[in-house]
């Protein structure tokens, strides 16, 4: 039987309470949440450190028995873009390395996305506490993909280099993934561990179509197209509305899109809606696209069950979470052929790869499944085969404890000093000296 180990899990803008769908809130939310809770169900102690970003937020909150969600103070504690954030790790780094210096010893820390990578390295370097981190998305892929949209420092890169050469193990979320911290970043295959991400068997699976429908008071003889998640506009949903003008003018198409930051789909609270509706009228099928509005976690069961057919096609998706939940539900998923969409969605398994910004393409495997429901079950049954076996957050946390394990061999550490790091990569000369000071 394994020891149950302390483990630190810092995510320093995605907080594991937060709502998601919301403004910065996403996948690396529920990654962080879910993870949290199944480590402490499977007996680990684990403590997420997250920034404060409301006054009102406790010290400390328990997500469930053995998994405490911590609040560090770095900055104002109000809502910071997370583009913004660099210069408030020495903050967050300073305040969190005073708690693990008075409480009990860590046997791990978890860094999640590139700044917590900063606090991470500081700790092992002041604690010789090993880390391992999952980046979620790197820098140079979103470069490529968003280009001056991108509103990260430059510094980004460089520190992302520097966490590569220093962690301990990084976690590769799919075979793009990997490859990309390979090749783009000169990673050493040896630290490298591949582990995707989950879905909550407790909150996803198959339901009554029927019934899902008229608990979302949705026609039946609708051929509803299902699209969920951040309403941003590198997830390509423009691309989905456009491929509703490619289907026979006889499919009784209904698009669904979930998301926004206000439970009414409010264009003020949520621009990119705007955005949108005038994409959808342009488009001439503004009568066959419906906004839902933001909806919490357990009321989308009912969404993924009522659909035909599930749709992601971002530009770019270093892993995404909602492919999983559809497949889980016993849907079809049409996804663009990138990152680790590639990897979830088998092409002709689970569902098809279609091109990103390729509305045609979309629109011809929509009328696909359409015509042939045997074809869109079978995809479907696929899919949930594939979720069951692959993707559950009890498999994923089981692989993360392995890689956790691997990393605790006896060694002598290097003490790695922190301003040289990060002196090394472009932080301004006081921020790297601060997060230096013990």
């Amino acid at each position: 039987m394994r020891e149950p180990l302390r483990i630190a899990l810092i995510s320093e803008h995605a907080s594991p309470l937060a709502t998601m769908g919301g403004t910065d809130a996403g996948g690396q939310n529920i990654y962080v949440a879910q993870v949290a809770r199944c480590l402490a169900k499977a007996g680990h102690q684990v403590d997420v450190f997250t920034r404060r970003d409301n006054p009102d937020l406790p010290p400390v909150v328990d997500l469930r028995p053995g998994a405490r969600v911590i609040h560090i103070n770095a900055g104002d504690p109000t809502f910071i873009p997370k583009e913004k954030l660099l210069g408030h790790m020495p903050e967050f780094a300073r305040s969190t390395e005073r708690l693990f210096r008075i409480g009990q010893p860590y046997d791990v820390v978890h860094a999640n996305f590139f700044m917590s990578g900063l606090v991470a390295q500081r700790l092992k370097s002041t604690t010789c506490t090993p880390f391992v981190i999952t980046f979620h998305a790197l820098g140079l892929v979103r470069q490529q993909h968003q280009k001056e949209a991108d509103t990260f420092p430059l510094a980004r890169i460089s520190i992302e280099r520097n966490l590569v050469k220093r962690a301990d193990a990084i976690i590769a979320e799919c075979p793009q993934d990997q490859h990309d911290l390979l090749s783009l970043y000169g990673a050493r295959p040896s630290s490298l561990a591949m582990v995707p991400c989950g879905f909550d068997a407790s909150e996803f699976g198959p339901m009554n179509r029927g019934k899902a429908r008229k608990a979302l008071d949705l026609a039946e003889h609708e051929f509803v197209i299902l699209q969920l998640g951040r309403l941003v506009p590198r997830k390509g949903i423009d691309n989905v509305i456009r491929s509703l003008a490619h289907l026979n003018a006889a499919i009784p198409a209904r698009l669904l899109i979930v998301g926004g930051d206000a439970h009414e789909p409010d264009e003020v609270a949520t621009p990119e809606i705007a955005r949108l509706r005038q994409i959808a009228h342009e488009a001439g099928v503004a009568d066959k696209v419906t906004f839902i509005g933001h909806r919490q976690r357990h009321e989308l069961r009912p969404f993924y069950a009522a659909a035909n057919v599930f749709v992601t096609t971002p530009w770019y998706e270093p892993f995404g979470i909602t492919p999983l939940e559809a497949m889980a539900s016993g849907i079809p998923v049409v996804a663009s052929a990138v990152g680790g969409l590639q990897y979830s969605v088998v092409d002709g398994v689970t569902g098809f790869h279609v091109p990103p910004h390729n509305p045609a393409a979309l629109g011809a495997r929509l009328e696909e499944l359409f015509h042939n429901p045997s074809l869109a079950e079978g995809l479907g049954m696929g899919g949930l085969r594939r979720a069951r076996a692959m993707f559950t957050w009890e498999r994923v946390t089981e692989q993360l404890t392995e890689v956790y394990e691997s990393v605790l061999q006896p060694r002598e550490l290097p003490h790695i000093p922190a301003a040289h790091g990060l002196h090394l990569v472009g932080m301004p000369a006081a921020n790297a000296a601060s997060m230096a000071t013990p």
